[in-house]
């Protein structure tokens, strides 16, 4: 119902932009098919490789990974797993979803999703030409301890 709502409320919102400027209008909706575009091949790739993924790996060895059962190694696993990978939110956070689906931990997830968004392994070397090498070090360090840290505050909180 409330996706309802933003559609038409987009649409509304849409229908008084184009009255007050069609030009303008007509010039945000050609840089939003633009972004769309340069969005989509990462965003398809992306949603085959969680489809195969989820596909291979079944909902047991999900959970014997990064279920609740799998305590601090999963959480171990799956911040490694996070740190590494280089995968944008709008992506991630459905992901986490279907893991969470598929019997992956609160906790293991938790720590997943922010090492993800916090923790930079692949871009490491961009980093330390603009920040230098103590700096993005500390940083990324910091940032793995941190996500510990809210993986058994959400831990606590959700169990």
């Amino acid at each position: 119902m409330f996706t309802i709502v933003l559609y038409i409320l987009a649409i509304v919102l849409l229908i008084v932009s184009s009255l007050k400027d069609t030009k303008k209008t007509v010039q945000a909706l050609k840089k939003a098919w633009k972004s769309f575009e340069n969005i989509l091949p990462q965003f398809v790739a992306i949603l085959i490789i969680v489809g195969i993924m989820l596909s291979i790996l079944s909902p047991e060895m999900i959970s014997k990974l990064i279920g609740d059962q799998s305590g601090f190694t999963g959480m171990i696993f799956a911040s490694l797993i996070g740190a590494i990978t280089l995968i944008p939110g709008f992506v991630a956070f459905p992901l986490a979803a279907a893991l969470l689906n598929s019997g992956a931990g609160f906790m293991q997830i938790a720590v997943f999703i922010s090492t993800l968004m916090m923790v930079g392994i692949v871009t490491i070397p961009v980093e330390i030409t603009y920040f230098g090498k103590k700096a993005t070090i500390l940083r990324n360090l910091l940032a793995f301890g941190f996500s510990f840290i809210v993986a058994i505050v959400i831990g606590v909180v959700l169990t």
